[in-house]
Parts: structure tokens; sequence; C-alpha cells
């Protein structure tokens, strides 16, 4: 990892506490408040942990470009999960016909940027 990525990385991991110390849930219950900043708290340190012994430069800026994606999606929508895709279950168009195998390689491929890490994670 290069010094430059490896002060992207730390700057993203410092704004995401920034960014949970001053949360506030758009609901504006307490408890609901203290919920979100512990889950954006629990899903960086898992992912950033996770994620630590990167060396390939291109997973690396996949998952910074995850990690940006993700604060602006929640920043926008004031939620922080992940938004979900309403794909249904054969609802890609087949590959001359080669059922379920290619659909779950059209899936896979189909899934937004934000969402690459979230279904290792939960």
């Amino acid at each position: 990892m290069t010094t430059a990525t490896r002060q992207e990385v730390l700057g993203l991991y410092r704004r995401i506490f920034r960014l949970a110390r001053k949360w506030q849930a758009a609901s504006g219950q307490m408890e609901d408040t203290i919920k979100e900043k512990q889950y954006i708290l629990n899903e960086a340190r898992t992912l950033f942990q996770k994620n630590k012994n990167l060396t390939d430069t291109d997973l690396i800026k996949q998952c910074i470009d995850e990690c940006t994606a993700r604060i602006e999606i929640g920043l926008h929508y004031q939620i922080p999960y992940p938004r979900p895709i309403h794909l249904p279950p054969m609802g890609l168009a087949p590959l001359r016909g080669r059922g379920l195998r290619s659909q779950e390689k059209l899936r896979k491929f189909a899934k937004p940027v934000y969402l690459k890490s979230h279904d290792e994670v939960s």
C-alpha cells in the first residue's frame, strides 16, 4: 500500500468515526440514534479489520470506492444501512438459455458498488 493510499484509507476511517459521533437518526428518537451510531461503528470496524491485509491496489481502490459511496448514500438518505437492491430471482435476461448459473453471475455483476461487502459481513 502506498503512502497516499494509506492516508486516504485512514482519512476515511476518521471520517466515519466523526460521522458516527455527529449522527442523528431521521426519526429523532434517542434510542434509534444510539442503535444507528453503534451500527456505523461496528460496520466500519468489521470491514476495515477484514480488509486490513489487502495488498492488491485494485481491490483497495474498490474498497475505498465502496466506503465513499456508502458514506454519501448514508448522508443523503439519512440512513446508515445499505440500501437494498430489488432484483427478482430470475429477473435478468438469460444468456442463451443457460439458466440459474448465468442468473447468479448476472446478479453478481448487477450488484451496486456500495453492496459489494455487505453479504460477506452480514
